[in-house]
């Protein structure tokens, strides 16, 4: 078969990502600092798969150090992770911050950068503060969006001398939506109204922790940025019929606009809240809020993209004695025939990356973005392994490679993508999942010790990285 190179540009990032809460573990961690993920796991343990929960997790909090020595050996440009709020303050109200934890995020930072390694830092990836969730209701509140950026400042003033990639949230909606959406994730409330207004106060959040991040200057002192890293679900209708476009143009309303349109332009779209309004479900909002949003957009996004959503318009009618819920206007639809990852139950179609790029270049004014997370969760993949213990994940390295290729294709195009982080670094625990799907570039033994072992797709990496070419066949694009 015949071959084409495609070369990947020298400053084209090519790293990998976890989060604190995935790889930490609980050593250290005081009796009042757990997140709304602890108190999920400590409420609901069994819906973990095999008990598997945050309580260990890969224990990166002792074993950074040989994990950065592995992150160094692949090549990774960037390595980006969060930090835990729940654990960073001993009282959240006074901001008072855990010089213990503190010191481990110093030393981690350090130790990426003496390594070569760019850290790139997100300030909450579902690590809120479960006594901030017991005792307000989460980012129900206003009060909480006041207390993260006191939380962001400190943050800000211990480690902005050296990080230099800043992200308010890691997919702001996808915890309310779990929750009070589809109520399918401790502590099961349907509540559609609340799950507007958490979204909405997240938006906030982020505006004004960037406004802060703007008045205190560090752009001017140090050259960096602030942005969100958000999960766009790349939205395709069933058929060219107007009812199925309408359907997907309205699906996309709910889950991706309402993020990207505040984040990025910096107001909502009009339709919004006319929807909201029909379906007494609006955000509570006032006028100087919705102008902060307006004057503090980010300097840049990260998406985190999968696979695509297919939907079409409702062929069942709606249950009026039920909550209002945004599939009141449509219903997923599964292509016949697509490829499937039969272990996620999820499609896998790279061309994604090709039309999200294109849609930031188009509908977004071409703000920079990269990649913030594309991976594949296999089950059970010691199966795979080799005579030495290496797993084989050539699936791992299929998937990772039709992703980049058209992902590369679109920054031909002039899409502003500046990088590709792949999710995970090592294998770790996942909401419920646990470590039933493996992501990870490293394998986690569990039987042994969580000992570390790279898998052949790191030593593709490793190569992919070095090299900055990627071998495609002819007729990908076709």
């Amino acid at each position: 078969m015949d071959f084409d190179i495609m070369k990947i540009p020298r400053n084209f990032i090519l790293g990998a990502a976890a989060s604190a809460w995935q790889t930490e573990g609980w050593a250290g961690k005081k009796t009042k600092q757990d997140s709304y993920l602890d108190l999920w796991y400590k409420n609901n343990k069994h819906v973990w798969h095999n008990g598997y929960g945050p309580a260990i997790a890969t224990d990166f909090y002792h074993r950074f150090k040989e994990d950065i020595v592995l992150m160094k050996e692949i090549g990774l440009t960037h390595y980006r992770t969060s930090i835990n709020w729940s654990r960073f303050l001993l009282d959240y109200e006074s901001v008072i911050v855990d010089e213990e934890y503190a010191d481990y995020t110093d030393q981690v930072i350090n130790e990426l950068l003496k390594n070569g390694i760019e850290p790139m830092i997100c300030l909450e990836h579902y690590e809120l503060p479960g006594e901030l969730f017991e005792t307000y209701g989460g980012w129900g509140s206003k009060h909480v969006v006041d207390l993260f950026v006191k939380y962001s400042e400190k943050v800000f003033e211990r480690y902005g001398d050296r990080v230099k990639n800043w992200f308010t949230f890691n997919e702001p909606i996808v915890v309310q939506t779990r929750v009070y959406l589809d109520a399918i994730r401790y502590p099961f409330e349907q509540n559609t109204k609340k799950w507007m207004q958490w979204n909405f106060n997240k938006a906030l959040a982020t505006a004004k922790v960037v406004q802060l991040f703007n008045q205190k200057g560090y752009k001017e002192r140090y050259g960096s940025k602030i942005g969100v890293i958000l999960n766009p679900e790349v939205t395709y209708a069933r058929s060219s019929a107007k009812h199925d476009i309408e359907a997907a143009r309205i699906y996309d309303l709910f889950f991706n606009r309402i993020f990207l349109d505040p984040s990025i332009k910096g107001e909502y779209p009009p339709e919004l809240f006319e929807l909201m309004e029909k379906h007494d479900i609006s955000f509570d909002s006032t006028e100087n809020e919705l102008q902060i949003i307006k004057e503090n957009t980010v300097d840049y996004v990260g998406l985190n993209l999968y696979f695509p959503y297919r939907v079409k318009a409702r062929t069942t009618a709606w249950n009026d004695s039920t909550p209002f819920h945004p599939a009141y206007y449509y219903e997923m639809f599964d292509l016949p025939g697509r490829k499937m990852n039969p272990y996620r139950g999820w499609e896998i179609y790279p061309r994604i990356m090709f039309d999200m790029a294109m849609r930031m270049k188009e509908d977004y004014g071409n703000i920079e973005w990269f990649i913030a997370e594309n991976g594949m969760g296999v089950e059970n993949e010691f199966r795979f392994k080799n005579d030495e213990g290496i797993i084989q994940d050539d699936y791992r390295i299929e998937f990772i490679s039709d992703h980049l290729k058209w992902l590369l294709k679109a920054v031909e195009r002039g899409s502003n993508c500046t990088g590709f982080m792949l999710w995970a670094f090592t294998d770790n625990v996942s909401p419920m999942n646990a470590y039933k799907n493996r992501y990870g570039l490293v394998e986690i033994n569990l039987e042994e010790n969580r000992n570390r072992k790279m898998k052949k797709s790191a030593y593709w990496y490793m190569n992919l990285i070095e090299n900055r070419e990627l071998q495609i066949h002819k007729d990908v694009f076709r």
